[in-house]
C-alpha cells in the first residue's frame, strides 16, 4: 500500500506531439488517490486549436474529427486545476513530459497552478529497476497484458498499479511520496522545460551556447541573451521563470 499524506494524482496525456512549446494536450485522464485509499478519476477529451498530425494519430487514435466539438483546454482548466487540488503528481515519463505540458497549456490559458509540489515519475523508477516501457512494466510487475495502450485513461491506471506493484517487490522502496519524489527525480531544474538547472543553490543554463553557464553571469555580460529567449520558441515556464530572475537580478543590482 502506498502511504499518502496528501493525495496523489496520477496523470497521462495524449497530445498533437511531443514539443512542449507548440504542441497541444487533446486527452487527459487523472487518477486522485487520496490518503485513505478511495481513488476518483477524471478524464476529459479536448480541442488542440491545431491540427493533430496523421503520425500522432497513428499512435493514440484520436483524430481531428474526434476532437471537433470537444471544448478547448481553457474551458476545462479551471476544472482540471480544481480537481488536483493540493495534491502532489505522478505519471509515467511526466518529468519530462506530462507535467511541463500540462503546466505551458495553464499559461496559455492564463490560469494559475502551483507548481511547488512532490513528484513521482514512475518510469525513473522502472528504468533505475528494470529499464523498459509501460507496456512491458505493467506485464512485468501486474503480470497483466496492457489494454489500449496509448489511451490516456488505461495509462493512467496502469501506471498506479505498476506503481503498487513496484512498492510490493522492491524492499528498498518506501511507500511514502518524499521518498519516491526523491528517488525520482533526475535533477534539480528551474523549470519544466529543463533549460536551467540549479548547482548549489545557484541557476546555471543547461543548453545552448552557455550551457553550464550561471544565469546571474550572463546575466551581467550579455542580457540580450534573456530577451532572444523570451522572445522565441521556448516553453513559457522557461520565459516566466527567465523574467522572474532577471527581476531578481535587477533588483539586486539597484540596491
Amino acid at each position: 500500500m502506498l502511504h499518502l499524506d496528501k493525495p496523489l494524482v496520477i496523470l497521462d496525456l495524449e497530445t498533437t506531439g511531443i514539443n512542449i512549446a507548440s504542441d497541444r494536450i487533446i486527452d487527459i485522464s487523472l487518477l486522485k488517490v487520496y490518503p485513505d485509499q478511495k481513488t476518483e478519476t477524471l478524464t476529459i477529451r479536448m480541442n488542440p486549436g491545431i491540427p493533430i498530425p496523421p503520425e500522432s494519430t497513428a499512435v493514440h487514435g484520436i483524430s481531428d474529427e474526434d476532437v471537433k466539438d470537444a471544448p478547448p483546454f481553457s474551458k476545462v482548466a479551471v476544472k482540471i486545476r480544481d480537481f488536483i487540488g493540493n495534491a502532489d503528481l505522478g505519471g509515467y515519463n511526466s518529468a519530462r513530459f506530462d507535467v511541463p505540458m500540462l503546466i505551458e497549456e495553464f499559461l496559455r490559458a492564463d490560469i494559475g497552478f502551483d507548481t511547488n509540489r512532490r513528484h513521482i515519475d514512475v518510469m525513473r523508477i522502472f528504468m533505475q529497476m528494470e529499464k523498459r516501457d509501460l507496456t512491458t512494466a505493467y506485464k512485468f510487475y501486474c503480470g497483466k497484458d496492457l489494454v489500449d495502450a496509448h489511451s490516456a485513461e488505461a495509462d493512467t491506471l496502469a501506471t498506479y498499479e505498476v506503481l503498487l506493484g513496484q512498492l510490493k517487490m522492491y524492499e528498498q522502496l518506501e511507500s511514502n511520496v518524499n521518498f519516491l519524489h526523491e528517488f525520482t527525480k533526475d535533477d534539480d531544474f528551474v523549470d519544466t522545460g529543463r533549460r536551467m538547472i540549479y548547482k548549489n543553490g545557484k541557476e546555471f543554463f543547461n543548453f545552448g551556447k552557455y550551457k553550464d553557464r550561471s544565469v546571474e553571469e550572463i546575466f551581467r555580460k550579455e542580457p540580450q541573451y534573456f530577451d532572444w529567449i523570451i522572445n522565441n520558441d521556448f516553453p513559457l515556464d522557461t520565459k516566466l521563470k527567465l523574467k522572474m530572475i532577471r527581476l531578481r537580478l535587477q533588483q539586486s543590482k539597484n540596491k
